[in-house]
């Protein structure tokens, strides 16, 4: 069954219900096996912004970002870890459960819906911490708060996309996963993580505009510090989310068939 299989109202439901079973199922499997449980959600990103903050509010005299940092840092860094395991994830999608994509009558876009929607609830359970660090550290909240459902709305377009692109290309080229690790890598400095896009020169301003993550983000971060906002910025990376979605779609249609043959 092919993606087009979706259509009725009784297929969808079904679609649907399988998507939350698997989603419910990584994220049993996730917290019921783990000691810690659900301060994995937010330990990653959490370390992770102690560290930075500590390096460029103790040990440097930063020149970049918003007062309060911890804030500026935690505000995307969730985001960031919702991006980085959904896009690690892609890479096996297939191949983590290879019997059971070649046996089920489900369409195959669901083990890519699958990751966006478990990694994504893991982020939206980690919100609390950046609530209570916004509170301790007296972060002014304004209306552009309301921009933050839109950054998550944006970033499930974002992922999609890539989920769709990603994931049946590691199946046919294998190589594509390490290769994926380290432009990962990379994107975690040329994204507005530690900095704002505000603070890169003009010209670096523009080559930011051009990674959608930068759009995400100020979504993520205009709620506390309006000064972060920038439209052409947000325009840009929505235009190109959206182009990515289009080409997962039209590339997992095409690939599809072959995915199945390698598996």
């Amino acid at each position: 069954m092919t993606t087009a299989a979706v259509g009725t109202p009784g297929s969808l439901r079904r679609y649907l219900h399988s998507l939350w079973l698997l989603s419910a199922r990584d994220l049993r499997v996730r917290y019921t096996t783990s000691a810690l449980g659900y301060l994995w959600s937010v330990l990653d990103p959490l370390v992770m912004s102690l560290i930075y903050w500590f390096v460029f509010t103790v040990v440097f005299h930063r020149k970049a970002g918003e007062e309060p940092y911890i804030v500026f840092l935690i505000s995307v860094l969730l985001a960031w870890v919702w991006f980085n395991s959904s896009v690690n994830d892609f890479t096996r999608a297939f191949n983590k459960d290879a019997r059971l994509v070649r046996s089920t009558a489900i369409p195959r876009t669901i083990w890519v819906y699958r990751v966006v929607l478990s990694k994504g609830l893991e982020f939206v359970f980690s919100i609390p911490v950046l609530i209570v660090f916004a509170v301790f550290a007296g972060a002014h909240v304004g209306w552009g708060i309301l921009w933050f459902p839109v950054g998550i709305l944006l970033q499930v377009v974002l992922l999609v996309g890539i989920g769709l692109i990603i994931a049946p290309l590691c199946v046919l080229y294998t190589d594509l996963e390490r290769t994926t690790g380290l432009v990962l890598r990379a994107m975690f400095y040329v994204s507005p993580i530690i900095y704002g896009v505000s603070d890169l020169p003009s010209l670096f301003r523009h080559i930011a505009d051009l990674n959608p993550l930068s759009a995400v983000f100020t979504l993520y971060r205009v709620g506390f510090f309006p000064d972060q906002w920038n439209t052409r910025t947000v325009l840009i990376g929505a235009a190109i989310s959206v182009v990515l979605l289009g080409i997962g779609l039209l590339s997992f249609r095409r690939f599809e068939r072959a995915v199945l043959k390698e598996l």
